[in-house]
């Protein structure tokens, strides 16, 4: 696959603190300095909403989700796939059967073999366990086959040449069948192949692991052991990297000049993640074309990359960021901000200024964005409230994927590392970030069938997906806002990050000198 991700300008951009005061352990210096010593790692970032692939609900969780589990493949830094368990891969001719070829002696934490049998017993539950949120990405599986020890086969009701991409996230990350016989302790104690296992794990809380001495790629793993907590309040993050207490957190754009006046790393990276406000045509007043229609010219996107992402964001009408593959420049000039417009729609459709009333869903941490559409919605005439949902736990999981109970909320997609799989995440009938759903045109799922049947390689592959990607936004009453970058802040005495577009990994960092 030809490169498809170009960084932000800032990416890979670091802001250090001279070299003499790591050696000094000024705060922040977790990390022992003696190679004897156990090397520890804390970070702030969140809890997934259940510790099983299979039942995890969102993008975001396989950060945390791939400390304990491998999948079959993994994406680079520009977004190619790269051999994980799996070292290699091929497709026969007919395109809708690929044979995934396993590492020799893999193993999980429990000492259960991680074997093509193994493999197939994970795609299998993702098929059949209750509470699966792997259904929609593997409904074309007709069957899986253990050819051999280390060799497996995906049969396919279709061609699909994006399975090696989909199994580089949640969907291939392999879970022991042993501890997946029950379900409900998986969700709480993963076990799995991954970098590090798990000790203990305190729900909204905390979890701690250490590293996993038969990872395949250990000897890239330098943290003995990673404590994760839940995302600290915005106005806390500096000072709690600056005490010690944490190494490493996501930094609020804001808070970018604090960190640095403080001494403190701040890191830059593009991501493939998009904000958005979601909305809900199963809930008035989105039952009228004409709303849905005005909210098109209603938001001006780039107030809120000034303000939310320091003006490090981009502009996106779409749920891709711009340097991607997926993302469509077409896609851009269906809509500008226009608020006279969308004024002059809702008038022609009956409403004055006032009539219309909705509320506003969105996290304790998106306060601001909310109230950014809050001011943008009166300019067209649209009074709101705001609902505050608690961020860092299953309520807002509960409320806006599962129960999906909003007129219209503030949120955003992580990315997927297939372009396929987030368009069904966000637009599919079933897709966890289509609060709209089951609405889905035929025409959209039609123009991802032509997407996964054409191979990566092909010089048509983009202008297929850049098709797909135009239907999906025509048919979804969603505006998509703004891509943000990663913006992070650790502790002087924590090597560079390994910032991937699809999600935070930890091979090559190390802590103390």
């Amino acid at each position: 696959m030809t490169r498809y991700w170009r960084p932000l300008a800032a990416a890979a951009i670091a802001t250090t603190l001279i070299a003499g005061m790591t050696a000094c352990g000024t705060p922040g210096d977790s990390g022992p300095t003696s190679s004897d010593q156990e090397s520890v790692l804390r970070w702030s970032f969140g809890l997934p909403t259940s510790w099983d692939p299979v039942a995890s609900r969102t993008g975001i969780d396989i950060n945390t989700i791939s400390l304990a589990y491998a999948s079959l493949t993994k994406l680079d830094t520009e977004g190619n796939v790269e051999p994980s368990l799996a070292e290699s891969w091929a497709y026969d001719d007919s395109g809708k059967a690929i044979t995934f070829t396993l590492r020799e002696g893999l193993t999980f934490s429990d000492g259960t073999p991680l074997d093509a049998a193994a493999v197939k017993a994970h795609f299998e539950r993702g098929k059949t366990q209750d509470d699966s949120h792997l259904r929609d990405q593997l409904a074309d599986l007709e069957s899986v086959t253990a050819d051999s020890p280390t060799e497996v086969t995906l049969h396919l009701s279709s061609i699909d040449y994006q399975i090696p991409y989909l199994v580089a996230g949640r969907t291939g990350a392999i879970a022991s069948p042993t501890a997946a016989e029950n379900p409900d302790e998986l969700a709480v104690h993963p076990v799995g192949a991954g970098p590090f296992v798990m000790t203990d794990f305190v729900a909204e809380s905390h979890a701690t692991f250490v590293k996993n001495e038969d990872y395949w790629d250990a000897e890239d793993i330098h943290i003995d052991r990673l404590e994760l907590s839940t995302a600290l309040d915005d106005a806390t993050v500096v000072s709690a990297v600056q005490s010690g207490s944490i190494d490493v957190a996501r930094l609020p754009a804001t808070q970018v000049e604090q960190a640095k006046a403080a001494g403190l790393t701040v890191s830059v990276a593009g991501t493939l993640a998009a904000n958005d406000a979601s909305i809900n045509l199963n809930k008035a007043p989105f039952d009228d074309p004409a709303v849905v229609e005005a909210f098109r010219y209603a938001f001006d996107r780039q107030e809120f990359v000034d303000v939310l992402t320091g003006g490090e964001g981009t502009v996106t009408h779409q749920p891709f960021p711009k340097g991607y593959v997926a993302f469509n420049p077409e896609v851009e000039k269906i809509w500008s901000y226009d608020p006279k417009k969308a004024r002059q729609i809702l008038a022609d459709a009956g409403y004055d200024d006032g009539d219309l009333s909705i509320e506003i869903t969105t996290m304790a941490t998106g306060e601001l964005s909310a109230q950014l559409a809050q001011s943008q919605l009166a300019d067209i005439g649209v009074k709101s409230t705001i609902k505050v949902v608690p961020a860092g736990s299953t309520t807002w999981q509960d409320e806006v994927y599962v129960a999906k109970n909003p007129q219209l909320a503030l949120d955003g997609t992580i990315g997927r590392e297939s372009p396929v799989a987030n368009l069904l995440a966000t637009y599919g009938p079933q897709g966890i970030m289509n609060i709209s759903g089951p609405h889905s045109s035929d025409e959209f799922l039609e123009a991802l069938d032509a997407v996964r049947s054409t191979p990566i390689d092909s010089p048509e592959y983009q202008s297929v997906l850049h098709e797909a990607v135009r239907i999906g936004v025509e048919q979804s009453p969603t505006n998509y806002l703004y891509s943000a970058p990663w913006i992070m802040v650790s502790a002087p005495s924590v090597s560079t990050l390994n910032l991937l577009p699809s999600q935070v990994r930890w091979e090559g960092v190390t802590v103390g000198d």
